[in-house]
């Protein structure tokens, strides 16, 4: 553990930052670390704003398996530039350039890298996943060079953080081929699910439908355009046939990913229909198999997404705020981030993404009097 925080303020320096630091399962603190130096090909990024995603919640509960204690985790991120290891690299943003971070990194060597698929590199590893890294949950982060993607400067800077959720909707709705004027059921409405109806809108649906049994987030998806149903009191599956002539959807997209679920999405996709499965409610699902073979219908696995789907995301984000603004449920300041992680754990709170704000671009040197009180979330079980 690093040494404790003292004092009032909320800012870091250049020598000096604040991080989220996950201590344990279930208990969240934000401590004071040194800062990170940039090496080779590498970028120094002051972060402005960091979404909590459900991986990151399932990581403190320790539901996945996919987080260890003493990690700094984090990578739905946006921030400025500051600064290289040398001179910047061909292409890459200038120092004060605001940006927003691709996490997937690929060896560069393996045969799909060679061929162009970094996202199914044998060899990736996602910053905010992979704990050598220290990632963006703090007031500073080094990151590849070329994982910077520039953001519209004259956006909402906050909205870069939504990128990479929206860049997995993006990529499921991809790999579903959705077409223009197909009908899209999304199973789902939670970020991932928000961003696959964005993505499908993006893609030319003819109309969105969405099964979610939260009342908030069936708002946000018809405030989306779609057309939401609630699970728990409608037969989502036929209601999707009756809105296709008894057809069904040519492409279904569950972003919960759960047995019950995935047994739906099939039901209600069309006979030859295309089943997106980008949800990760659990490591193990059973599948109707006779509904996908004996009318031919697809089940494709959907997870990260390319450079292009990543870098035309925040080119497209970064031109609709208002598409974007029911999607943040509220920002905190990083010392109230514990406690929105025991809230989110507990049940307490049901907010679709809550944005954690940091320092931005890092002050003066200051004393150590100026740095904020260690501050610690009570452990969640």
């Amino acid at each position: 553990m690093t040494a404790p925080m003292t004092g009032t303020t909320a800012r870091s320096d250049l020598a000096h930052m604040r991080v989220l630091v996950m201590e344990d399962i279930g208990l969240m603190a934000v401590d004071h670390r040194p800062a990170p130096e940039p090496g080779p090909g590498q970028a120094l990024v002051a972060v402005t704003a960091t979404g909590i995603c459900g991986s990151d919640l399932h990581g403190y509960t320790g539901e996945n398996g996919r987080r260890v204690p003493g990690q700094v985790m984090g990578h739905e991120t946006v921030g400025h530039v500051v600064r290289y290891h040398a001179e910047p690299p061909p292409g890459a943003p200038p120092p004060g350039t605001p940006v927003t971070v691709n996490p997937l990194m690929a060896c560069g060597t393996c045969a799909q890298c060679s061929a162009g698929t970094l996202h199914l590199c044998a060899h990736r590893r996602v910053i905010g996943v992979d704990p050598s890294f220290s990632a963006a949950f703090a007031d500073l982060m080094v990151v590849p060079a070329v994982n910077l993607v520039p953001w519209n400067p004259v956006a909402p800077l906050m909205h870069g953080a939504l990128v990479e959720p929206l860049a997995v909707g993006m990529h499921a709705a991809s790999r579903g081929g959705v077409t223009e004027g197909d009908v899209v059921l999304v199973i789902g409405a939670g970020p991932i699910g928000q961003a696959a109806v964005i993505a499908a809108q993006r893609l030319g649906a003819a109309s969105v439908l969405v099964s979610e049994p939260m009342a908030s987030r069936r708002d946000i998806a018809r405030e989306l355009g779609a057309q939401p149903y609630d699970p728990t009191e409608d037969d989502v599956v036929t209601a999707t046939r009756d809105h296709t002539g008894g057809v069904g959807a040519p492409v279904v997209i569950d972003a919960v990913g759960s047995s019950r679920t995935l047994a739906s999405g099939i039901d209600a996709t069309a006979r030859g229909g295309r089943c997106v499965l980008v949800g990760m409610g659990a490591p193990r699902i059973d599948i109707a198999a006779f509904g996908l073979s004996t009318e031919e219908r697809a089940l494709i696995g959907a997870f990260c997404y390319t450079h292009d789907e990543f870098a035309g995301t925040a080119e497209w984000a970064g031109r609709h705020a208002g598409v974007l603004s029911p999607l943040i449920s509220r920002s905190v300041d990083l010392l109230q981030a514990p406690e929105q992680f025991r809230n989110l754990a507990s049940g307490q709170d049901d907010a679709s993404k809550i944005i954690i704000t940091f320092a931005g671009t890092p002050d003066p040197p200051r004393g150590s009097s100026d740095v904020p009180e260690r501050e610690t979330g009570a452990p969640h079980r």
